[in-house]
């Protein structure tokens, strides 16, 4: 059992227990899943489950259930994949160089899975001039309406 700390916007935190069990998730996840967030995969865009989702929730990371965007971020950028402006806490967000297929580019990965997320590029909206480019196969959505269910009612408070 770990603690994650979340920073929420307004500067207040909330403590949340997380039980990671990074193996047995690891086991149920997809093909594409695993592709995706073990071996830095990309998945089609247009075609994939988030890309053009519009409902109000949270997206948490499909391996360890850590909260990271938020519906309130996402935007429609005209790429195929789900774009956020920016992640609900930087902190749970980790960035590394990524030099891969003749680019340069910055690789986004969750802190506490280091599940690969997708690729943050500096061409977003104002005012944070940023684009979290997200495979949706490293995501799970949580409706606003299910949050408290799902254990993630310390973030209704975005909402408001």
């Amino acid at each position: 059992m770990g603690i994650l700390l979340v920073k929420l916007r307004g500067g207040f935190y909330m403590d949340k227990k997380v039980k990671l069990d990074k193996d047995k998730r690891l086991k149920e996840l997809t093909p594409l899943q695993f592709k995706v967030t073990q071996e830095n995969g990309t998945e089609a865009p247009f075609s994939n489950e988030y890309w053009n989702h519009k409902e109000e929730g949270i997206y948490v990371d499909i391996v360890s259930g850590e909260p990271l965007f938020t519906s309130l971020d996402k935007y429609d950028s005209g790429c195929g994949w789900p774009s956020f402006t920016k992640p609900i806490d930087d902190e749970q967000i980790k960035q590394h160089k990524d030099l891969s297929h003749g680019m340069v580019r910055t690789e986004v990965r969750s802190k506490d899975a280091d599940s690969h997320l997708g690729h943050v590029f500096q061409d977003g909206p104002k005012p944070t001039g940023v684009r979290y480019c997200i495979n949706s196969a490293a995501l799970k959505f949580i409706p606003l309406s299910k949050l408290e269910e799902e254990g993630y009612g310390y973030l209704k408070g975005l909402f408001k």
